[in-house]
């Protein structure tokens, strides 16, 4: 079972959190504000949080990015905001799933089952490939969790690297976007947008875009695939 810590400063949606949560014997810290949590998980070794973006001391976005410059714990963002382009911006500051309230308690055990899943398998599951990835310009380091390309260094969010390593050792190979879901994100079944949003930004990085694309191909209804460019 997992350590979690809620941060939620809705008692009622808390105290909901905290009986589930307890049910599914999890152990369970919560707070109400940005600072608190940012207390707790600088002291407590956490393996999620949950976190609200209501807050009243911080706003939950600032938090999160607070939150990334001292963990890399996961984050499971829970909001009744469904504004696509602030999902867009929590997933690029590094949240690792989102969900919009009101959600079932069904529903959150099944996303927190699937981000410790990608969790503990990045902690003590397959190795990474011990050589450095070649695609065009593009060179990939799994083990230090580099990228350059044509030299030059980028600045790639933890999914983005690991979405960009993952086609990297497939060169040339569409791989299914199910595929993706399960083996970058650790999910069975899952929203596609994910997957486009993570996908816009690793090409604008690249340098490109989905009408003018260099390395990224998606192949509509099949796919996606990174080749050097021609």
């Amino acid at each position: 079972m997992a350590s979690v810590l809620v941060v939620e400063d809705d008692q009622f949606v808390r105290s909901a959190l905290i009986r589930h949560l307890t049910e599914a014997s999890h152990t369970v810290r919560s707070v109400g504000t940005a600072l608190e949590a940012l207390r707790e998980v600088a002291h407590v070794g956490f393996d999620v949080v949950i976190l609200d973006l209501g807050l009243p001391d911080l706003d939950g976005a600032e938090a999160l990015k607070m939150l990334r410059g001292i963990t890399d714990v996961p984050v499971i963002i829970a909001t009744a905001r469904d504004d696509e382009a602030e999902i867009v911006r929590l997933l690029n500051d590094g949240a690792d799933d989102y969900l919009t309230k009101p959600f079932s308690v069904e529903h959150l055990s099944a996303r927190m089952a699937a981000v410790l899943r990608r969790s503990r398998g990045a902690a003590a599951g397959g190795e990474p490939p011990s050589r450095a990835l070649q695609v065009g310009g593009l060179c990939i380091d799994p083990l230090r969790r580099q990228a350059e390309l044509d030299g030059a260094a980028l600045d790639l969010t933890r999914r983005e690297f690991d979405l960009l390593a993952f086609l990297a050792g497939r060169p040339g190979v569409v791989v299914p976007r199910k595929e993706l879901l399960a083996e970058v994100w650790q999910q069975s079944y899952g929203d596609d947008q994910t997957i486009d949003v993570h996908l816009s930004w690793l090409r604008r990085k690249l340098g490109e875009t989905a009408a003018q694309p260099r390395y990224l191909h998606t192949l509509r209804g099949v796919g996606v695939k990174l080749e050097p460019p021609l």
